[in-house]
């Protein structure tokens, strides 16, 4: 079997998002469900930095760069599939900081991350546009000068942080755009319609998310709408979560133990880790 290049890995997945309609890129948080969704058929995998959090027994936001890229560095050679990374605000407050974290993203094996507007600050959430466009510009540039295709994502994030703004928000991933981004993503938008303004407005494939609460959408009305990508984020991580939680509250609360009659058998964890 021949083991694909990170060249081959680039093209695979820059090809994904030029189709007519949506594929599903799903998150796992560690080595273990990167194997299985592989084995399960899906043509490309992305990290879940809160997922990730999770794992490590940390808060969401909590880990640093170092820690990011050798998780990335795990996943990829998880599998054969390509890879592309959460990646936060880019972990910089300069643009040159910025610039290094793809730059070491690509050193992983990775092809493909994504850099958010959120600034981490709680007081001014979300960087004012200008700053957030040389950003996004920063990491655009260093991926442009790797010798393959690497698909750089930006991320609009009024919805996820008190900013339901759907007119800045579309402003922003068009000013994205112009910056060089290969993909965009405005995660927490509240429904379908507000789905297909977004596709409408932009030229480049959009990605949404599901798994967050709110309006419920197949991966059929996704696709009728426009959407080129699909993740799931952090809500694979969280539903494996609960039926930890709920197992355990029904072992210390009720002292039974019925939720082993849902577990995965050995055999089928095992047929998923080949």
């Amino acid at each position: 079997m021949t083991i694909p290049t990170q060249a081959n890995k680039a093209q695979t997945f820059k090809a994904l998002h030029e189709r007519d309609t949506a594929f599903v890129i799903p998150n796992p948080w560690d080595v273990g469900t990167a194997r299985m969704l592989a084995n399960m058929g899906f043509e490309a995998l992305a990290t879940t930095s809160a997922g990730l959090d999770f794992s490590l027994g940390r808060a969401a936001g909590s880990v640093t760069r170092d820690e990011v890229l050798a998780h990335c560095r795990d996943l990829v050679a998880a599998t054969d599939l390509p890879v592309s990374a959460d990646l936060e605000n880019g972990y910089g407050a300069t643009l040159g900081e910025v610039a290094e974290t793809y730059r070491l993203a690509a050193e992983t094996g990775l092809v493909g991350a994504s850099i958010e507007d959120y600034s981490g600050n709680a007081d001014v959430p979300i960087y004012e546009l200008s700053e957030a466009v040389d950003r996004v510009a920063a990491g655009v540039e260093a991926v442009r000068a790797l010798p393959f295709h690497f698909t750089f994502t930006a991320r609009a994030e009024n919805y996820l942080h008190g900013r339901p703004d759907l007119y800045d928000t579309i402003e922003r991933l068009q000013a994205y755009e112009k910056a060089g981004a290969d993909v965009l993503y405005a995660p927490g938008l509240p429904d379908l319609d507000a789905v297909r303004t977004v596709c409408q407005s932009v030229s480049k494939p959009v990605n949404v998310v599901r798994g967050l609460t709110g309006a419920q959408m197949s991966v059929a009305e996704l696709s009728d709408a426009g959407v080129r990508r699909i993740s799931v984020g952090a809500s694979m991580a969280r539903a494996a979560l609960g039926a930890f939680i709920r197992a355990a509250r029904e072992v210390k609360d009720e002292g039974t133990f019925d939720y082993a009659a849902e577990a995965a058998t050995f055999a089928e964890i095992g047929k998923l880790l080949k």
